[in-house]
């Protein structure tokens, strides 16, 4: 299976965005991926609304926005508003996920919903026949370039299961420490979306780096 590629543009240039979203556009990835960080629910702050809409405004690739806030569902209009196709909760910052599930579908967007590295997959039993994607950090969330959590093939083994079991029809996205080594394992393993930051826009030719991994 050709997997989808998913840039991380929390790792882009942000004094020439414009020219990275170009790039993007150009290259062979299926998505930009969109980071929004509070400060509270992880120990970053990304950008916001602002910005997004600035993305929006050049990107012809599908906004796929992950979002690690506290009360994300006081922000889902905007961010659909703001270019958002994908948004993606996590299953630990909403107390009535279904709710807040069922608002996204509602506002013509595609549901995701996105775990932390300690939380395990049989938590979303309930939940996984009504998104779109699970969205498996395999680093802590906060910050880019961290080092790959290898339990995570495993956990996305245990997820792929879950899927076929409850007849879902949820991608499986992976987002943190992504490359070419550990890339075809994870499709292996039963992967669908690979979000890559730094791997892509700190190498010397990220349109070539994005064309490796498509190309896996």
């Amino acid at each position: 299976m050709t997997p989808f590629i998913a840039p991380s543009i929390l790792a882009a240039d942000f004094a020439n965005i414009q020219a990275e979203v170009e790039m993007l556009n150009a290259s062979v990835a299926d998505y930009i991926h969109v980071d929004i960080m509070d400060g509270v629910f992880v120990p970053n702050i990304s950008f916001g609304i602002p910005v997004m809409e600035a993305i929006s405004k050049h990107a012809k690739k599908l906004l796929d926005v992950h979002l690690m806030i506290v009360n994300p569902d006081q922000y889902l209009e905007a961010f659909r508003k703001a270019g958002a196709e994908i948004i993606s909760v996590h299953y630990e910052a909403c107390t009535h996920l279904h709710r807040t599930v069922q608002a996204i579908h509602h506002l013509g967007a595609k549901a995701g919903v996105a775990i932390n590295p300690h939380t395990p997959v049989d938590l979303l039993q309930e939940i996984i026949a009504d998104i779109d994607l699970v969205c498996v950090m395999s680093v802590n969330p906060g910050f880019g370039g961290q080092k790959f959590i290898e339990n995570t093939y495993s956990k996305v083994e245990k997820l792929k299961e879950l899927i076929l079991k409850k007849g879902s029809s949820a991608k499986i996205e992976i987002d943190g420490g992504v490359n070419l080594s550990n890339a075809p394992k994870l499709i292996t393993a039963g992967a669908d979306i690979l979000v890559a930051g730094s791997f892509v826009f700190n190498s010397p030719d990220p349109i070539a780096t994005i064309n490796g991994l498509k190309g896996i």
